[in-house]
């Protein structure tokens, strides 16, 4: 049976499932949480607790996906089962994120460029990328703009009046629908090609400020106010923090030229009207 071993079953590992377990593939999700355990066997998804023995779950993967956010060492999953270069999986895919690009300015980067991080969660991404290449596992790496979709749009903040329009001259960065992470992954599972890095993103990189204003248009609400970046910096989340910290546009080529890839949801207009119809 053709078996998808998730490692750190999270947002987007889900949405493959969603995709995934309709054409009978067997899908085995780690997590920690008891509830979350519940919520993966109502979507067809054998919950597996960790940490615990991944043995059997190895041997009998035919795929894997590691989503798990690495840390100071590097992933987790690899620190704590030294030997899963034993597996015998044909396809190995790892979530790591664009931020391993750093700040380009506003430029253009693409799959050669450098990896010059600048956070302490980009060089831990870059790290756990190695680390995965040097397992000798048919290794893919998919590199993810910022990830938005049901349950993570814009659209409760500017109801219940907390969005901001987060103003940072020059300040544009990437991001992607889920459903279209979940379409590359598993174009990449049809069309494998070990060693390949992907970045993961949609065909209109803009500055952050236009998507608020734009999901307030969708609601029929006044636009959020505009507050100088300065000024909110403080009271930011290391993560969000990060995004404003590095400005870049990624391309998105490969996903098309080598996987066949058609966005879904080439632009945030397209994926933020998608969302609010969903709602309904």
């Amino acid at each position: 049976m053709t078996t998808l071993l998730s490692l750190g079953h999270g947002y987007s590992a889900r949405a493959l499932a969603r995709r995934l377990v309709p054409q009978g593939w067997r899908i085995i999700g780690t997590t920690r949480n008891l509830a979350k355990a519940q919520a993966f066997r109502d979507e067809g998804v054998e919950p597996l607790l960790w940490p615990g023995d991944l043995g059997p779950a190895l041997a009998q993967a035919t795929h894997i996906l590691c989503s798990a956010a690495p840390d100071a060492q590097g992933d987790p999953f690899l620190q704590a089962v030294p030997d899963i270069a034993a597996a015998r999986a044909e396809w190995v895919g790892y979530l790591s994120t664009t931020g391993v690009y750093g700040d380009h300015q506003g430029g253009w980067v693409d799959e050669a460029t450098p990896l010059t991080p600048q956070s302490d969660r980009g060089r831990q991404r870059v790290l756990a990328e190695e680390q995965w290449r040097a397992t000798g596992l048919p290794v893919h790496i998919f590199r993810l703009a910022g990830i938005y979709g049901p349950g993570r749009g814009p659209f409760e903040k500017v109801r219940d009046g907390t969005a901001r329009r987060i103003i940072k001259p020059n300040q544009v960065f990437s991001r992607i629908h889920v459903d279209d992470i979940a379409q590359v992954l598993e174009a990449s599972i049809r069309r494998p090609n070990p060693g390949a890095a992907y970045n993961v993103c949609d065909d209109n990189p803009c500055p952050p400020q236009e998507v608020i204003g734009y999901a307030a248009q969708l609601l029929g609400m006044p636009e959020p106010p505009a507050v100088p970046f300065e000024a909110v910096a403080p009271t930011m989340t290391p993560m969000a923090l990060g995004f404003y910290q590095e400005s870049k546009r990624v391309r998105n080529d490969r996903i098309k030229d080598e996987l066949g890839v058609n966005l879904r949801y080439p632009d945030y207009p397209e994926g933020l009207a998608a969302l609010l119809r969903d709602e309904v």
